[in-house]
């Protein structure tokens, strides 16, 4: 399984960005996984931001996201995304993405696969 996270960029305070997170490699993504995205900021660590499971689509978030970040998958292209919108200068870090299968899919130490990050930066 190899995941692919792209749509990182420099995007200015209030603004909006989308993170897609491929899934690629043998096999389908099953329903039960959960696929998640974290993100670490320079000297912090790595912090769930939220997650969607596979099947019924039920969605998590963290607290400092809720209202204003939205994920969502596409079951055809195994692809899910974030939408960033009325981003903040403290939402700046590289973004993750992973997937597991453990219901504790708030931890990242729980995800069996991760993709290479993309960076977002919210400028002020």
């Amino acid at each position: 399984v190899q995941l692919q996270a792209s749509g990182g960029g420099l995007v200015q305070t209030g603004g909006s960005l989308r993170l897609s997170c491929l899934s690629s490699g043998p096999g389908r993504v099953f329903s039960s996984s959960v696929m998640g995205w974290f993100r670490q900021a320079p000297g912090k660590e790595r912090e769930f931001v939220a997650a969607i499971r596979w099947g019924v689509g039920n969605t998590y978030y963290a607290d400092s996201v809720k209202g204003r970040f939205t994920i969502s998958r596409d079951t055809g292209k195994n692809t899910v995304y974030l939408q960033m919108n009325s981003l903040k200068s403290e939402d700046t870090a590289v973004y993750y993405c992973g997937k597991t299968s453990s219901s504790s899919f708030k931890v990242w130490g729980e995800y069996a696969y991760w993709g290479k990050g993309t960076l977002v930066t919210v400028s002020s």
